[in-house]
């Protein structure tokens, strides 16, 4: 797997993506080298990123210090041993309880092997995870792109890189998510970089509004 490890790796990809269409150099002289947002993986960086599914930075990083201090160690044997009680207290709402148990009950039992993801495609990558209940598209393009650093991840369902996309390609409307998809296929093996400048893009039009991104 070719991976974006530092700015260098963010560089080569921003490179590649001017070469493709003038619209990025227009975002990249916008927005300079987006923020590398690697994060740890496994099962404590899964967990991370349920999480903050729908929640702002701030409220994530609460309800995560939560989760990981009632239900220390956060494992997936502590989490399938945890009581209702504690689940409760952890702060976690009631479908990412149940996400959280099947996702730790996935691993203990092999059915979701994260360290086999290493090496997977991206299709690879989605086929596994969104195999286990609960977990969706967007949950494992963000693991596929923060925890496994994967150069060509991408997260087309994304709803800020949808906007970011329609202003800076002047698209007609919001994409959605296929139609999206549809036209990173030419930022391939870069879709990676590409998502990581959307989202830095984004920031830079909500930031010009007015409105803290």
């Amino acid at each position: 797997m070719h991976r974006i490890t530092c700015n260098a790796d963010l560089e080569e990809g921003m490179a590649a993506l001017r070469l493709l269409h003038p619209h990025w150099t227009a975002i990249i002289d916008r927005t300079g080298v987006p923020p590398l947002r690697r994060r740890d993986g496994g099962f404590a960086g899964l967990a991370a990123i349920i999480v903050s599914q729908q929640l702002s930075v701030a409220s994530a990083r609460a309800v995560l210090a939560r989760v990981e201090s009632v239900l220390a160690p956060l494992t997936p044997e502590r989490v399938l041993a945890a009581t209702d009680d504690e689940m409760r207290l952890s702060g976690l709402s009631r479908p990412k309880q149940r996400t959280m148990r099947a996702v730790a009950a996935a691993i203990a039992g092999g059915e979701l092997a994260l360290e086999t993801l290493e090496t997977a495609t991206p299709e690879q990558v989605h086929a596994r995870m969104t195999a286990v209940s609960g977990i969706g598209p967007w949950t494992a393009d963000i693991y596929l792109l923060f925890c496994l650093g994967h150069r060509d991840g991408f997260a087309a369902g994304d709803l800020a890189i949808q906007e970011a996309a329609r202003v800076a390609f002047g698209l007609p409307a919001r994409p959605r998510a296929i139609e999206l998809e549809a036209l990173a296929e030419g930022w391939r093996p870069w879709r990676g970089v590409a998502a990581r400048l959307l989202w830095a893009y984004y920031a830079a039009l909500k930031s010009r509004e007015g409105i803290n991104a």
